[in-house]
């Protein structure tokens, strides 16, 4: 006998409840906002309560593989990760579609709309329909928990990864969700599990992409394309309204803000209701949306992230009835913003509604009191190494003609802003190592690539490889803090003790690998040292070590003091 439980969770652990009630044998990822919270709750269900396997990996890709491992092995696991993330795992991702999945496979994947914490918008729906495979867009925290669910039966169904996508609000906002767990306290997830024992893949085709193999997977992959879309207008419904002469198209969270001014809409139409599809699977339920427009004069479309929907139904010609959205303005409906999140008001005004009533206030008043308060935009913590850190570096490149800073993703990125102002790029998770190389050879004569402990480990070691093979002219600064510091101080994948052996494995020479301590008080010593490795005309790498101080609580907190 089952009962009904409910609980107020994130979109995140709303994600991971369902994913340890679905029967994950393991769940692995690499730590973004906003998806980190997802792995960190079952994280803790591992080291807590014996829950199934969950640890950060190196990078997303490593995630991605091991994730196709466990399904090769026929259980279920779920994979999470930013949508920057998925560029670096979008090898394995997309051949992963050509593989015969036997255990369940989801990969959660929470887009950024609005940048609040990352370097770009992009939409992981494109992901999905480059690999060809379904994408689960909930709009709701009972939908996340309900679609991961799905998602894993699906995966297992159709033999294909499933992307569930998730957004920023969704993710990091808070409702009650209900969920099923037997009443005698045995987990959904053991029970699933006792259904799905260990049974690696028999058939090795479906899993080895070599040509003649590949060849085959990939003409089936493209033959499920029409079950896909089957199960996609089988999960889209159309709500009939009284007005067929528009149709409005919602997806994610469009769906919700559409409704919150549906009464407000309807009565300024003379009680007239669009016919509306809100769409929740993809590939695109064609069949559903050609029922919609079937009679539509005007198409508006109201989705979160890029016009992925949008610009499908425009095509390339001029066309009956006329789609609008984020990527057109009509005379009387101006477009949804194509930058930022979606929120009710912007929906409100490609509904035609006018604004709502606001608090007024005096303009010169309020604008007096903007001029006097400060702005605080973020910073390095006080007393953070980085801080440290940069002086030394830009006391270092004193003097110095032809310098270049390249830099990368991280907390130490606040050092491209006053007072320290020392990196020039920043681009992507490793990038300053590779773009120090070019740099280099391009010709700058002092060139200095800044990385922290974890984003080296993440994706800085290939590029080094590159620059020891190559003997480039650059000099590599790892910050290491001991500690993933931006996303919520995860441990790093290799501790700090480990990175100088690991740095001679890969071939930095003994006699041009440094190892400093990040103190105030040695600023100027390690200046001196550091000045002359940037000078040294082949590679060179100095680590600069003192753990952040979230590093020291944590460990305080677990009696492992000698870690310092």
């Amino acid at each position: 006998m089952e009962i009904m439980k409910r609980k107020a969770l994130l979109g995140d652990e709303a994600v991971a409840v369902a994913a340890l009630h679905a029967g994950i044998s393991a769940a692995y990822g690499y730590p973004g906002t906003p998806s980190t919270e997802i792995l960190e709750y079952l994280i803790d269900e591992y080291e807590k309560r014996g829950g199934p396997r969950a640890a950060w990996c190196a990078n997303e890709k490593t995630a991605v593989e091991a994730g196709l491992g466990a399904s090769f092995a026929g259980r279920r696991s779920i994979v999470t990760m930013k949508h920057v993330g998925l560029n670096v795992a979008a090898d394995p991702f997309i051949n992963g579609a050509l593989l015969g999945i036997k255990g369940g496979l989801v990969i959660v994947v929470a887009d950024d709309p609005g940048m609040h914490s990352s370097q770009n918008e992009q939409d992981s729906r494109f992901y999905a329909a480059f690999a060809m495979i379904p994408c689960l867009e909930p709009r709701s925290q009972q939908e996340a928990y309900d679609f991961t669910w799905e998602a894993f039966d699906l995966s297992e169904r159709f033999h294909t990864p499933i992307l569930l996508r998730l957004v920023t609000r969704l993710s990091h906002a808070r409702a009650e969700i209900f969920f099923e767990k037997t009443a005698v306290g045995k987990s959904k997830n053991e029970a699933v599990r006792a259904q799905n024992p260990l049974s690696k893949a028999e058939n090795k085709a479906e899993w080895m992409l070599l040509p003649a193999f590949a060849r085959k997977n990939y003409a089936n992959l493209i033959g499920k394309q029409k079950d896909l879309l089957e199960c996609s207008n089988s999960r889209a419904a159309i709500h009939v309204g009284n007005d067929v002469s528009l149709a409005v198209i919602t997806a994610g969270l469009g769906g919700n803000y559409y409704e919150e001014n549906l009464a407000d809409f309807a009565e300024s139409r003379g009680g007239k209701i669009p016919i509306r599809l809100h769409i929740s699977t993809y590939p695109l339920p064609v069949e559903k949306i050609r029922t919609l427009c079937e009679k539509a004069e005007r198409v508006l479309v109201i989705e979160e992230g890029q016009p992925f929907i949008e610009e499908k139904l425009r095509g390339l010609l001029p066309q009956k009835p006329v789609v609008f959205g984020k990527l057109r303005a009509l005379d009387d409906a101006p477009a949804l913003p194509r930058t930022g999140e979606l929120d009710p008001d912007n929906v409100r005004a490609a509904l035609e509604l006018a604004s709502r009533p606001s608090m007024s206030l005096n303009i010169n008043a309020s604008q007096d009191l903007l001029a006097r308060i400060p702005a605080r935009p973020p910073q390095l913590c006080q007393g953070c190494p980085h801080g440290d850190s940069y002086e030394t570096i830009k006391r270092a490149v004193t003097g110095l003609d032809s310098v270049a800073v390249t830099s990368d993703i991280g907390c130490y990125s606040l050092g491209a802003s006053p007072p320290y102002s020392t990196p020039e790029t920043i681009v992507c998770m490793g990038a300053s190592v590779g773009m120090a190389r070019g740099a280099a050879d391009a010709g700058l004569k002092h060139v200095v690539a800044v990385i922290g402990d974890s984003t080296f480990l993440h994706s800085g070691m290939t590029g080094l490889l590159d620059a020891v093979a190559a003997d480039t002219p650059m000099t590599l600064v790892i910050l290491d803090n001991s500690i993933v510091a931006m996303t919520g101080c995860q441990e790093t994948i290799v501790p700090s003790e480990k990175l100088r052996a690991l740095l001679l494995g890969l071939g930095v020479p003994m006699e041009h690998l440094l190892e400093l301590e990040a103190k105030r008080q040695l600023l100027e010593e390690n200046a001196a040292k550091l000045h002359a490795e940037i000078k040294y005309q082949g590679l060179s790498v100095v680590v600069f070590k003192r753990p952040c101080l979230e590093a020291l609580r944590k460990w305080r907190k677990k009696g492992m003091e000698d870690r310092k």
